[in-house]
């Protein structure tokens, strides 16, 4: 096993964030599991790893449905972030069994296929309207005008968040997914804790608003699973709506930047996609892997596990590294070229296993859906300046796509 301090895994650094798949290569390269002393985890870099441990049992999203901070050799988080880990600890993204397919079980149902194939039209009418004012302005920020106010408008709309009230789910949401990086320093902390107070204030007054006056919208439906058959706490709830917020915007926002910025520095292929729109499907799949949007996923290790001959005992931390796995060169031929008509995509960029992602075939419809709207209504689009990434690790995008079409 390599010494910690030779490790490539370096997110505090700019120049990794920028571009981590080199080291990624390297990581590869190494082993199968690689202990990273600065985070006090373990690395996972590749995508057959990866792919079983999101599947396996002894692992976590939480430990706290069989252990406590004290008997799991953890620190409980500091008093005065309380507001962000009530918010957070009841969504189903870190739930296990039994409450995780609980609550899924009732928020799947807003989430099936057909159910998702019913918005399609909405979502492509709104794609279409984005795409025309941006045309009409001569272009603008890619990101502001076009990804970011798609998935917000759609999962607001499942959800039956006023349209006056919609602008300020994105701060909230960004400033509660701050939390998510490496790391987070105090002001990052002190920011997701006042925007998980003012979210779940918002949220619990519209639950009020909807049990008065139900709706055929989504919180109206986690309100009657509530009252009738006491199925959902009010925190759950209230947890649930956040999450869905949360990750409706984050993840189809960032696929979207990453995707057309990947786009744009490979022309062959846009200039293929652009010529042939049948390849939208699978060019929505080569996007979200060639720059996943979600780099890391972490598990704890419930019960000791065994990988490669190292033994992680319970209590350790594990970083799946969703970014690695997707350009591993054992499960994607040629995995650092961008290939749109790539059939054999094993991708994990939704995860696997009981954490998948529920929203998944919405985000699919959106991708492709403001995709193919770009293609038609701004087929010159093209870069104005170089953008700037964000200095997040985790969740990977850029602050601004400035556009001319």
């Amino acid at each position: 096993m390599a010494a910690p301090s030779e490790l490539p895994f370096r997110p505090w650094d700019p120049a990794f964030v920028a571009d981590p798949y080199p080291a990624y290569a390297e990581l590869r390269e190494r082993g199968r599991v690689l202990y990273h002393e600065p985070g006090d985890q373990w690395l996972v870099p590749h995508h057959a790893d990866v792919a079983a441990l999101l599947r396996d049992r002894r692992l976590g999203r939480t430990y706290l449905h069989r252990f406590s901070h004290e008997e799991f050799g953890r620190t409980p988080p500091p008093p005065e972030q309380e507001p962000f880990h009530t918010l957070n600890d009841h969504g189903m993204l870190d739930l296990e069994p039994p409450d995780h397919p609980r609550i899924r079980r009732l928020v799947s149902k807003a989430f099936t296929p057909r159910t998702v194939e019913r918005l399609a039209p909405y979502i492509e009418r709104l794609a279409g309207e984005l795409v025309d004012r941006l045309v009409a302005s001569g272009g603008g920020d890619l990101l502001a005008e076009v990804a970011e106010p798609l998935p917000v408008a759609v999962i607001a709309e499942m959800l039956g968040i006023p349209e006056p009230d919609r602008p300020r789910l994105r701060p909230w949401s960004a400033a509660i997914c701050g939390m998510y990086e490496l790391d987070p320093p105090p002001e990052t902390a002190a920011r997701a804790v006042r925007a998980s107070e003012e979210f779940s204030g918002y949220l619990r007054a519209l639950i009020a608003a909807r049990r008065a006056d139900p709706g055929d919208d989504l919180i109206s439906g986690l309100i009657a699973a509530h009252d009738r058959d006491d199925r959902l706490t009010e925190q759950e709830m209230v947890s649930t709506a956040a999450l869905l917020l949360n990750a409706g915007h984050e993840a189809t926002v960032n696929a979207t930047v990453n995707g057309w910025w990947a786009l744009f520095r490979n022309p062959e292929q846009l200039a293929a996609l652009r010529a042939d729109h049948t390849l939208v499907p699978s060019a929505v799949e080569e996007l979200l892997r060639y720059d996943t949007p979600l780099q890391l996923f972490e598990r704890w290790v419930l019960d000791e596990v065994e990988i490669d001959g190292t033994v992680l005992p319970r209590g350790a931390e594990i970083a799946l590294l969703f970014g690695s796995a997707n350009h591993d060169p054992k499960a994607f031929r040629a995995p650092g070229r961008l290939d749109l008509a790539r059939r054999d995509n094993p991708h994990i960029s939704f995860s696997a296993g009981l954490h998948y992602c529920i929203g998944a075939p919405l985000a699919r419809i959106e991708l492709a859906a403001s995709l193919r709207a770009l293609l038609r209504r701004a087929p010159a689009l093209a870069p104005a300046a170089e953008p700037e990434r964000k200095p997040n690790f985790v969740i990977r995008g850029l602050r601004a796509l400035d556009v001319v079409v």
